[in-house]
């Protein structure tokens, strides 16, 4: 038991730092050879940030451990939207721009009602197949649409040492994701919890951390322009990217039928309430978040256990 614990707490230290380097040196590395910021901010960055969610899922599917990655995606799309958003709320007014507003915003609620659809009785390759056609369509829609990307500075980076970063934060992020699941799945079995329930929960806030410590670091400085953008686009590869792999590399059943009940709904509840709230306001004030952190707090005692 405590070794599992050691190895959870491990790997969610080694996911938080790793991609957050991973992330950081790609980025670098495409202002480096002049790739567009628009394909920056939608492919890079947003593949970056779920790459936690991507691994610890593919590695559960390969395993046959469906309900792991399916919670995964699910406790990661609800943490998203409550915890990690409802936490950099206390710190400014988190502000979403219109462009975001109308192209991620209802991508983002489509993405999660796919995924909720696909995981009906399971994921098959075929669900895994549609689902990647929509990340394709949604990434097509984000770079034809978009108007600008991420800000970055003119400095000019080594090469090495950013490819290096790159790939050795890629590298440190596949070592905490293994990590985190070997030590999720040895709890889950000595505590006779469900599988589900711990990737809803334990899995799915520790791969959900690079989000938080971004949001809230970004929130803290006062730049809260790239928050909301970038915690819809996770949303989108969540349920499309990394839905899609547990689709085409263990398609299968789920163990507890439940999983595809109560925690859909609260996934694609969340998804629409805060759209609503963002397309009324604009924006996430202090009193808002701790709405939000509260309804991450009620909906874990809703979970199948």
């Amino acid at each position: 038991m405590v070794l599992s614990l050691l190895l959870v707490a491990v790997g969610v230290v080694l996911l938080a730092r790793a991609a957050d380097e991973f992330v950081e040196g790609a980025v670098r590395l495409a202002r480096h050879f002049d790739v567009s910021k628009v394909v920056i901010g939608a492919v890079i960055v947003g593949f970056g940030t779920s790459a936690p969610e991507m691994l610890v899922s593919s590695f559960a599917a390969v395993r046959g451990r469906v309900d792991v990655g399916v919670g995964n995606v699910i406790g990661s799309n609800i943490a998203n939207l409550t915890l990690v958003l409802g936490a950099a709320a206390l710190f400014a007014p988190v502000a979403v721009g219109r462009p975001t507003l109308r192209r991620e915003g209802p991508m983002s609620v489509l993405a999660v009602l796919a995924f909720g659809w696909a995981v009906q009785g399971g994921v098959t390759a075929l669900e895994g197949v549609l689902l990647m056609v929509g990340l394709g369509v949604a990434l097509f829609i984000s770079i034809v649409g978009a108007r600008h990307g991420v800000e970055l500075d003119e400095r000019t980076y080594s090469v090495p040492l950013e490819a290096t970063r790159t790939v050795v934060g890629l590298l440190v992020t596949v070592l905490g994701a293994q990590l985190l699941i070997e030590g999720a799945l040895d709890l889950a079995d000595r505590a006779g919890i469900a599988e589900g329930f711990v990737g809803l929960t334990l899995v799915a806030v520790g791969t959900s951390l690079p989000e938080m410590v971004t949001s809230v670091i970004a929130a803290r400085r006062g730049e809260t322009g790239l928050i909301i953008g970038n915690l819809l686009g996770s949303n989108i590869f969540n349920s499309f990217a990394v839905g899609g792999l547990l689709g085409l590399l263990g398609p299968g059943n789920l163990t507890d039928p439940s999983m595809a009940g109560t925690p859909v709904v609260l996934m694609v509840g969340v998804a629409l309430g805060v759209f609503a709230l963002l397309s009324a306001g604009g924006r996430v004030q202090r009193r808002e978040g701790l709405v939000l952190l509260a309804v991450f707090a009620a909906a874990i005692p809703l979970l199948p256990r």
